[in-house]
């Protein structure tokens, strides 16, 4: 339950303006080690997890009613390690396998028209400060690995939904984004021992600051608010509810023409007696092409 609780994420250069026609595919690993906190009715104590995870995505952009618009998968991997005393007995579990699937389309409804090649370039020139207002709907699939006599999963056994709304503006070299989001989550009825577990919509904010050194390098900083989405069990309210920090920082360089690296180092603190202290060492690779 507490590792499936994980929504949040900080992701600058969300709303970026992108010729229409662009495919990015993109390969990525994790590194994580997180204190678990888990409500006292599990009676589990000194919760700890080494994490290692891969992701696949992909990206298209495309022209929607004259709005430059993407669509865009994420596969994910996940193999960790947990350790905790459970009735005073120290355990180690060991879990991995395929995460749920994330499908995510979004539109950039202001400051971002639907333009490629050499129209594409001659907007960005000529536009070197404006602002882009963008809209998105993800949906994440509940296809990963999961065990219903489980308490820890890879898998939600859930559907979860998440729309978004963006705002960055860009003067010279800098950029500063603004994103919000909703988490809303349909139920999950096979949690342990025959159980439904509910959670209500969870909330997120987040900000980044982003300089541009020079086309393709940059580096940035950011933070993110999560609260809400409050954990019940088969009506019984749990001590899980999400208020957490998060603030991280970005890198990003080319390699040549058509491809580029990241690396981020994110860290994320609850605010409750229940939840996860989380560090996390992020590394991608991914390639660019346009039809």
């Amino acid at each position: 339950m507490a590792e499936n609780a994980r929504a949040q994420d900080l992701e600058p250069r969300r709303w970026s303006h992108l010729p229409t026609g662009m495919n990015i595919v993109a390969a990525g690993y994790a590194y994580t080690e997180a204190d678990v906190f888990f409500s006292p009715v599990l009676k589990i104590t000194d919760g700890t997890s080494r994490l290692n995870s891969l992701g696949l995505s992909a990206i298209h952009t495309f022209d929607l009613a004259g709005k430059s618009a993407r669509i865009g998968v994420l596969l994910p991997y996940l193999s960790g390690r947990w350790e905790g005393n459970v009735d005073d007995e120290f355990q180690i579990i060991h879990r991995r396998g395929a995460g749920d699937p994330r499908l995510r389309l979004s539109v950039n409804l202001y400051g971002a028209p639907a333009l490629k090649g050499s129209q594409y370039a001659q907007y960005r020139a000529e536009h070197t400060s404006n602002t882009v207002v963008g809209v998105s709907l993800a949906a994440t699939m509940p296809l990963g690995k999961y065990c219903d006599d489980c308490l820890i999963n890879i898998g939600s056994n859930r559907w979860s939904f998440r729309p978004q709304l963006g705002v960055v503006h860009t003067r010279g070299p800098w950029s500063y984004e603004l994103s919000g989001s909703a988490f809303l989550f349909t139920d999950n009825d096979s949690f342990v021992d025959n159980t439904v577990l509910k959670q209500k919509t969870l909330y997120a904010l987040q900000a980044h600051a982003i300089y541009s050194f020079k086309p393709g390098l940059w580096a940035s900083l950011s933070t993110g608010y999560g609260t809400g989405g409050r954990i019940k069990i088969d009506q019984e309210k749990t001590a899980f509810e999400v208020d957490n920090w998060l603030w991280a920082a970005s890198f990003g360089a080319p390699i040549g023409k058509t491809q580029s690296i990241r690396l981020s180092w994110l860290s994320g603190r609850t605010q409750n007696l229940v939840g996860r202290d989380s560090d996390n060492l992020l590394l991608s690779w991914s390639m660019r092409w346009v039809n």
